[in-house]
């Protein structure tokens, strides 16, 4: 049974909003670019484990994506924890694609693409970080003491894996996402003893779903941007100029006509992504390139944000739970209407 869904990354929507909102002649539009492209292939190869996860016994395996959790003031992240009556395994997956070769004595993995080797942060030191501070976490918590195995998965099909002979832990600890299945049989064979029951297994998995924390990233602040090389406006869905203006009850782009009821949504979105936890009439005028406070009003009113003071001086605030599902806010809002 999976408790916790998979999501698209915060980071990912932060990084497609400050694509959308600089300049294309930008200095670090293309080291932007670059890292996007990077992390939605490492969430694509995280979305094809999910396949094989479904495949699992739901009354056997609970699953938790994208688990964050605070150990001693240390944050670790899994990608994804399964944990059964018998034992928990933690999963790294990486979508990597080339040769790879697992350097146990550098701690490093080195891919081989096209001719030209690159050089990666070795996962199985990263998720042998996790696996220790998780059995801490556990022993925290005062959660009877559950064996913890741990996998990197490769999640490109195409990837060949490599090690020296002689280093085992490697052939056992990484594979391709297919064999998944077959390695949490071998598993389930080598822990035959219940150590925690139904019940406190379900209690565990709520343990740790309460104890999530989502990451808070300032994104400008990551890159070194000032929030005055931002383009301001709204985004054409068609043309993707910032042109739109609101005419006749809607958002009409003046250069390829196209229009729209919500495009303020997603503006909006952006406002807060990229930094801000508040915002005013004044402030949303000057972000949608508004003339009319009144207008303003009823877009933020139509938002269902919570917000605070009353007339001229209310200020509208990021929803509590923004970061982990940002979605919400398309969700919460009413089509507006002049």
């Amino acid at each position: 049974m999976i408790i916790k869904e998979r999501k698209i990354p915060i980071r990912i929507l932060m990084l497609e909003a400050l694509e959308r909102r600089l300049p294309l002649n930008h200095s670090k539009t293309g080291k932007i670019k670059e890292d996007l492209a990077k992390r939605k292939a490492g969430f694509r190869g995280e979305e094809s484990l999910d396949y094989y996860l479904k495949k699992l016994p739901q009354k056997e395996y609970l699953i938790l994506n994208d688990l964050r959790l605070i150990n001693e003031e240390n944050p670790f992240q899994i990608d994804t924890l399964i944990i059964s009556s018998r034992f928990a395994l933690i999963l790294e997956v990486k979508n990597i694609s080339g040769t790879l070769f697992f350097d146990t004595q550098f701690n490093q993995l080195i891919r081989t693409l096209n001719g030209e080797e690159h050089g990666f942060q070795d996962p199985l030191s990263q998720v042998q970080y996790q696996k220790s501070n998780l059995i801490k976490w556990l022993a925290k918590q005062q959660i009877v003491e559950l064996p913890v195995k741990y996998s990197v998965i490769i999640s490109n099909p195409a990837s060949i894996i490599k090690t020296s002979p002689h280093t085992k832990n490697v052939h056992q600890c990484v594979f391709h996402v297919s064999e998944l299945l077959k390695r949490l049989q071998s598993f389930q064979d080598q822990f035959v003893k219940e150590i925690l029951p139904q019940k406190e297994l379900k209690k565990a998995a709520r343990l740790l779903l309460k104890n999530h924390i989502s990451e808070e990233i300032n994104i400008l602040e990551s890159y070194n941007i000032d929030r005055s090389e931002l383009l301001t406006g709204i985004q054409c869905p068609t043309c993707s100029r910032f042109s739109m203006k609101r005419i006749k009850r809607a958002w009409q782009c003046p250069i390829c006509k196209t229009r729209s009821k919500n495009s303020h949504v997603q503006a909006l979105m952006d406002y807060f992504l990229l930094g801000h936890r508040t915002i005013t009439n004044k402030q949303l005028c000057w972000f949608l390139h508004l003339q009319s406070s009144d207008i303003a009003k009823k877009i933020l009113k139509s938002m269902n944000l919570p917000f605070e003071g009353s007339n001229k001086g209310r200020i509208y605030c990021l929803p509590e739970n923004f970061f982990a599902q940002p979605e919400l806010l398309h969700q919460l809002s009413k089509v507006y209407y002049q």
